[in-house]
């Protein structure tokens, strides 16, 4: 009797050692699943995903220090790193010698600022060029650095980089949504200031980096295309970002946006507005400005130094200036209402100074990383177009806006249209043909449906582009999500529900 309860008790002991033994595993699994999902969150939503070369005391600066120069009292901060263990590649043996000084320092703080911007052939060939750069253990050190933070670099794959791009900002949102006949077309396509600034912040936690259409691909002299190679760190995204009809169009006055882009005495480029009183303010109020001032501080969301493309069109000028052949002829049968009050209010027009103003404008901007593309000169829908007209059409960019911005190989179609469906262009097209002759080897249309959309062609490079206004956030903010929060962007001021297309 005694031996049965005994094998009784045991049994039980294993029942519950079992039970025991079953319950720790399950919490086992819930307690790693949990730290998964923790550690996905984390590396999804909330980790900055920084380049080495932009930690504090890296020599890169940032803010109004951005330029790469170095006054005296900052050069004790220019090592990329302090010791073996803060090396980027964390192993021993990166260590560097005393902080250098004066000339030395600041070609460290350039060629930091450049590896920070993922240009590490560029920081070698810098810094390997100097003259005393055998006997420079220093420099030595960083090449040597710079080679191991290249190294854990991997290409990205070229067909799977998404475009997007917004309008004009909307800086003052009083004016902008007060109800008049512009408001709509306001709230569903243009972005404020506010949300702008809060998808950059996103974007760049979220591991993005601001690349050119021309790291994508390049064409020898046959017109034949290659893809080229973008090198990125674990983490990094590419992502291409485009700005649409950046002119200020005259219906826009009054109504909270910028009167046009300048170039500031230090050679930065800002917007002008009007203030209620009269007086002009000199600011961050549209896109460039913006981007600019955001990559002085976070120099690692640019590769190469590179930032977005304007599309233009050129029928009221471009970039706020009025610079097209009507401003000059003053015709009297191609002047309409905006520009006839445009002239009553302006006796003293001087077009060829305003064609100089933009065109400085223009060639700053391009020093800071900006290219230019051509959106049509009349905003147009080509297919809607006769070929007669589609050349007239062409001719007056190439005339009136080339001339100021540069020659450009990229097309960004308006209305979100295209000159064909999703099958390759070929020769028998003929707006593809045109477009070719005129020198266009790039084409954008718009495909929000999809994270990214590219065609590689043999002689043209085909990307659709995903627009971040008010309409793609309040109705499908799902098909965004992968690059910010809507819900944390999103400016209260904006009404709602925004109109329906």
């Amino acid at each position: 009797m005694a031996k049965r309860n005994n094998t009784v008790i045991e049994r039980e002991i294993r029942r519950r050692r079992s039970g025991l033994l079953l319950k720790c595993l399950i919490a086992l699994l819930i307690f790693v699943s949990v730290g998964m999902i923790a550690w996905i969150i984390y590396e999804t939503q909330f980790k900055e995903h920084k380049n080495p070369w932009t930690d504090a005391g890296s020599g890169v600066q940032t803010g109004e220090g951005a330029s790469g120069d170095v006054s005296a009292d900052q050069t004790g901060e220019t090592a990329a790193v302090s010791n073996g263990q803060d090396s980027p590649d964390g192993e021993e043996g990166g260590a560097l010698p005393a902080p250098a000084q004066g000339e030395e320092a600041s070609l460290e703080s350039q060629a930091n600022r450049m590896a920070a911007q993922y240009d590490y052939d560029g920081a070698i060939e810098l810094l390997k060029s100097q003259p005393d750069y055998d006997r420079n253990d220093r420099f030595k050190n960083l090449v040597v650095n710079y080679e191991k933070t290249k190294a854990s670099c991997t290409p990205y794959p070229i067909d799977q980089i998404t475009h997007v791009f917004f309008h004009s900002l909307v800086y003052d949102t009083a004016k902008a949504f007060d109800g008049d006949a512009y408001e709509a077309g306001y709230n569903q396509v243009m972005t404020t200031v506010s949300e702008m600034d809060s998808i950059l912040n996103q974007m760049y936690n979220k591991g993005y980096v601001m690349i050119s259409l021309h790291d994508m691909v390049e064409f020898d002299e046959a017109g034949n295309l290659s893809t080229k190679q973008i090198l990125l760190p674990p983490g990094k995204t590419p992502f291409v970002l485009s700005q649409d009809d950046c002119s200020y169009y005259h219906y826009m006055d009054g109504d909270g946006f910028p009167q046009k882009l300048v170039v500031t005495e230090d050679g930065k480029v800002k917007n002008s507005y009007l203030e209620d009183d009269g007086s002009i303010s000199i600011g961050d109020y549209d896109v460039v400005p913006i981007v600019d001032t955001f990559v002085e501080q976070h120099p690692d969301f640019s590769y190469h130094g590179h930032k977005g493309i304007l599309a233009l069109t050129g029928y009221e000028g471009v970039l706020g200036y009025r610079t097209d052949e009507v401003y000059k002829t003053r015709q009297a049968d191609r002047v309409t209402e905006f520009q006839q009050v445009f002239f009553d209010q302006h006796p003293d027009f001087n077009f060829d100074q305003e064609v100089a103003d933009a065109k400085k404008v223009a060639d700053a901007m391009k020093a800071e990383g900006w290219e230019f593309a051509s959106h049509t000169w009349g905003h147009i829908n080509p297919r809607t177009y006769s070929m007669e007209s589609l050349q007239r059409d062409s001719n007056r960019w190439r005339d009136w806006v080339e001339p100021i911005v540069g020659p450009t190989d990229v097309l960004i179609f308006a209305f979100g249209a295209d000159i064909g469906d999703w099958q390759p262009y070929t020769m028998s097209n003929e707006y593809y043909a045109h477009y070719k002759s005129m020198g266009f080897r790039i084409f954008c249309n718009v495909d929000a449906s999809t994270k990214y959309w590219v065609q590689i062609g043999t002689d043209y490079l085909r990307q659709a582009r995903r627009n971040l206004d008010g309409y793609r956030m309040y109705y499908t903010p799902d098909l965004i999500s992968d690059l910010f929060d809507v819900d944390q962007a999103w400016d209260s001021s904006r009404p709602t529900p925004v109109p329906k297309m």
